[in-house]
Order: structure tokens, then sequence, then C-alpha cells
């Protein structure tokens, strides 16, 4: 049988249920399916070449397992491996002759060989694939994350026949013949690949990656190459504000989707996980997120022996959910908002932000220290009931590039995207907040009313405020007078009545807040508890607290003098 019979084959198998897959594997399947169909006609440019995909078949024959029951054996690829690696390999433009697919994306549960694939695929580019001096990354938020695939790739040539066609050392696996290079690299050492013209790069766990500078820096390098190759294999992450999730999950989702709109043929994408109602104590459903580890008895005991300790220790259940079953989570402790639900009221092509000129406005400030981050927020009343809001940042210029270190977000990726102002000196010039509130209440011809904020370090700014004609509020940050607000936005987004601009800035704040409860069950964001920055959410729920209260009769509460 040959492989292209193989694989089609396996996708039917899928698409009408005969073999157990998840929704998204088998609109991957569906896609190669049409692929092959439409292949050598006008509308579609790319051919499948047999030989090509053979290639990679043969290849990992000669590399050897590194451990486990099949130890220093060849490497015979099943047919899952076969539907990735084979896709990568097996197209290509009828035209240029150029391979097809540029980058690839695949998310699986974890122990189903990706670190092995990538490797495998690592050892091919450097070589047999046919560049010469090329260079090849594989890259990882710390070293030892990096050196995970690296260090795979030395192992599995460590008993094979092609071992004596590379050079390898600490730090690199060279190919002999063709002078091209291996090597690990990490923003842990302050080395990212930037400057250097790769051939192929792998991101190991990309889930673990707070920013996608590395991502960035490997498509931009990679830009001179007439066939590169970008390879992404992770699992499921727990933090819903990394570009994981909210970048490449997201649009390889809509990618294989068949019925969104959103076409990139040079991009493979599989995802194998649970769906959504699933029941994750059905050992059938395990399958989809595992096409390795459910085809043998040691990987289906193993399986079985984790789900039994996760049931038993709720704790360690959403590693179990994430690791094992490859479901995305946001699992903070006390974490504030669950993001996907979040994520959903994002705008979209179907769900546009509203004009929200003319319409009436609360503003929200929390101005934190003014060498940290300073939030700005405006909650909009729309006519349909929604809640529309807005944020904005500032950061003072002379720390941002120490706070990017510290804190280690991309800050300033987000004032390049215009979500943060950078303002000049040491400290956060409050002159700069004015400003921003005096335009944007000019762009969208809002009417200067009330804006809410902690009175701690605000004097200056509340006097500067009256002036220029808006009505201050000082919210007493405590349990009796935000706990409400902190609750009801949370009901109001879980409800779909809330719509942001995917700023994310604010995403990311909401991601980092955790909450406090009193006996009476009543929240509050906890800042004392909030490792990172919650400035923008904290801005949002100050105006909420207005947005949901037009008369508060209590004595902590301060009405300025205009009201």
């Amino acid at each position: 049988m040959s492989i292209l019979e193989e694989l089609t084959e396996y996708c039917n198998d899928r698409i009408t249920g005969k073999r157990i897959a998840c929704k998204k594997e088998i609109y991957a399947c569906q896609r190669f399916l049409r692929d092959v169909k439409n292949q050598n006609t006008g509308k579609f440019p790319y051919e499948w070449l047999e030989d090509e995909a053979q290639k990679i078949v043969d290849w990992f024959a000669l590399l050897r397992h590194s451990k486990g029951v099949l130890e220093k054996q060849p490497i015979i690829l099943n047919t899952w491996q076969k539907l990735c690696l084979c896709n990568i390999y097996g197209w290509y433009h009828i035209k240029t002759g150029y391979r097809r697919f540029r980058k690839a994306f695949i998310e699986v549960a974890r122990k189903n060989t990706k670190s092995q694939m990538m490797a495998g695929v690592a050892l091919y580019e450097i070589s047999a694939f046919g560049v010469n001096a090329s260079e090849g990354f594989c890259l990882g938020t710390k070293m030892k994350q990096s050196r995970i695939v690296f260090k795979e790739a030395n192992l599995m040539l460590k008993n094979s026949p092609l071992k004596c066609k590379f050079k390898i050392s600490r730090d690199s696996i060279q190919h002999v013949r063709s002078d091209s290079e291996l090597v690990p690299v990490s923003k842990e050492e302050g080395k990212d690949g930037d400057g250097s013209n790769p051939q192929f790069a792998c991101i190991d766990e990309y889930h673990q990656h707070p920013t996608d500078e590395m991502y960035s820096v490997m498509v931009t390098g990679m830009k001179a190459r007439p066939e590169p190759l970008l390879m992404i294999i992770t699992t499921a992450g727990k933090d819903l504000s990394y570009p994981c999730f909210t970048q490449e999950y997201k649009y390889c989702s809509n990618i294989i989707d068949p019925y969104i709109d959103m076409d990139n043929e040079t991009y493979f994408v599989l995802i194998c996980e649970l769906d959504e109602k699933d029941e994750i104590s059905n050992e059938e459903n395990w399958k989809k997120a595992n096409p390795v580890v459910m085809t043998y008895d040691v990987g289906i005991t193993s399986m079985r022996e984790d789900y039994k300790i996760a049931k038993d220790i709720p704790e360690k259940m959403p590693d179990f959910k994430t690791k094992n079953l490859n479901i995305w989570l946001q699992q903070k402790a006390n974490g504030y908002m669950d993001m996907s639900k979040w994520s959903m009221c994002s705008i979209s092509k179907e769900n546009p932000f509203p004009d929200v000129t003319g319409l009436k406005v609360i503003g929200g400030l929390d101005l934190s220290a003014v060498i940290d981050l300073t939030s700005v927020s405006f909650e909009v009343e729309l006519p349909d009931g929604r809640k529309a809001v807005m944020s904005h940042s500032f950061l003072a210029e002379d720390t941002l590039t120490q706070k990017i270190q510290t804190d280690k977000v991309p800050y300033g990726l987000w004032v390049e995207q215009g979500w943060i102002t950078k303002t000049p000196g040491a400290v956060v010039d409050y002159a700069y907040i004015l400003k921003y509130m005096e335009d944007i209440y000019a762009k969208y011809k809002w009417t200067k009313g009330e804006v809410c904020f902690d009175r701690a370090l605000a004097c200056w700014l509340v006097q500067e405020l009256e002036k220029k004609g808006f009505i201050p509020i000082d919210v007493p940050q405590g349990m009796l007078s935000l706990g409400e607000p902190t609750k009801n936005f949370r009901a109001l987004a879980y409800s779909g009545k809330v719509i942001h601009e995917k700023n994310p800035v604010l995403t990311w704040a909401i991601g980092n807040a955790v909450t406090k409860t009193d006996p009476n069950e009543n929240i509050m964001l906890d800042k004392s508890k909030s490792t990172e920055r919650i400035d923008p959410i904290a801005s949002l729920i100050n105006a909420h607290f207005r947005g949901i209260i037009t008369s508060i009769v209590h004595e902590d509460v301060f009405y300025s003098p205009n009201i």
C-alpha cells in the first residue's frame, strides 16, 4: 500500500466514524482528502509526490529509538505520524518545485512522540533535505527546554548507521558533508537566533512561551530561504494569555475549520484534543488526544494510572487535563476569570467592535506607583444592553527595558502596537494620561463625565481632572464597594454581554488577576496575591463600580464637589 493510500484510508476512517477522532483532527483529514482531490487542477497549485513522502519515512527508519522497550530499534512511523510528516514532505508547488508547507503546528498530548518527531525532522533538514550550509535551531524559553529536542536528536543518532555522517558536540550537531548545523538556543542565555538565516526551527512546548519573540525572530530570518520550515509541536497549557493559545492555536483552528473562511495553504495543522463535551472518564475519548500512547499496552496503563491519581487528588486533575488530554485551561489558584469565556467576548469578523461615538461612557483609573504600569479604561453602554470596554496603559520610558526583563512580557511590542504609551523619564508622567483622555473623548464625541479612581497617589490628578471638566469619583478599595462590581463584570462577560478589542495588555492583566473572598461570598481583586500586573483590569473594575451603581449612600464614598 502506498503512503497516499494509507493516509486516505486513515482519513476516511476518522471522517466516517469508523475510528474515533476529535473534531479538529477530522477537519485536518477533510483538508487532506480535499487537497488530494484538487491536486493538478487550476484552483490548487500543489501536487503530491509519493517519493518525497517516502523519503521521510525511510529516514526515520535509519534512526533509533532512544529509550523504552524499543530502545536501539529502528523508528517505524505509525500512520498518525505519517499523517503529520508525510504531509509536510509530500506536497510540492507544481511550478516552483518548492515544498508547500513552510510552517507546521501540531498539538497533541504528552508522550505522543513530539520530541522524537521534531528531532528526526531537525536532522533531516540539516542533511538529507539537501540544503547546504543550513542552520537549524531548537528553541526554548530556557536552555533546559531547548536541549530536550537537541538531546533527543543526539540519542537517535547514537546507534544509527547515520552517526558517522555527523559531528556531535555539547552545543551543536553538524552534518559534515553539507556543513549544516543544529544548535539549541534560548532566551534564558540571551540567545534567540537573531541575525541568523535559519532553514529550520522547532519550538517544543510552545505553550510555555510568554511571548512570541523567538517565533518572530525565526519567521523574520527565514524570509530569505525558498523553502524553510518552522515546526511547532506542543501540548495545551494553563495560561490562555500566552501566544500559543491567543495566536497560534486559535489561528490554526480557523485554518482547518471548513466552516470558517480562512485559508493558509502553506501552514500544516493537526490538533488532537478532547472535544468540548467529552466525558474525561471515558477511555475511548482519550484516544482523541493520544494517537500514539493509546495504541500500546504500556501507554494505556500509564494513562489509567495518571487518571486514577488525578481523580483521587483533585489538585492534580488540571495537569491530567492539559498534559494527558490536551485541554486548554486557565489554571490559577483563585483566578478571577475563565479566560476562554473572556476570549469569546472579543471582536471578530462576525462580531466587530461597535461604533461608540456619542454614547454614555464611564472612565476608570488605576495609577499604581509612578514607576509601574498605569492604566485608564472605559466602559461604554451600548444600545443593545452590552458593555463595550476599552483600555490603555502607560509606562515610564527609562524603566521600559528593565520592566521587559523583570516582568518577562512584551511591553516593547505593545508600545509599537499602540496599546501602551511610554512617557519620558523614569516615572509615569500623568500629563500624558490627561492628554490621552482628552483626545479619546474628543475622538468619540463623548460627554466628559465620571472618572473613577483610587484616591491613593491621585491628589494632583484629581485636581487636573476637575480643571479639564471631568467628574472624579473616589472608589473605596474595599470589599463592600468593589465586591459587587467585580462579580457583576465577570457575570456579564460569562453571559456574552461584554465586547472588547482584543487588547493584549488587558487580557494579560485579567489572566493575572486573582480574587479574595469574604465569609459572605463577596469577591474583589487581590493585589497582594496577584504576582503580575493587574492595573488594566483594576481600572476597568473601578469604571464598572459606577457602571452598575447609579446612587450609593456610604460614608466612605467621596463625591467631588463638581457632582
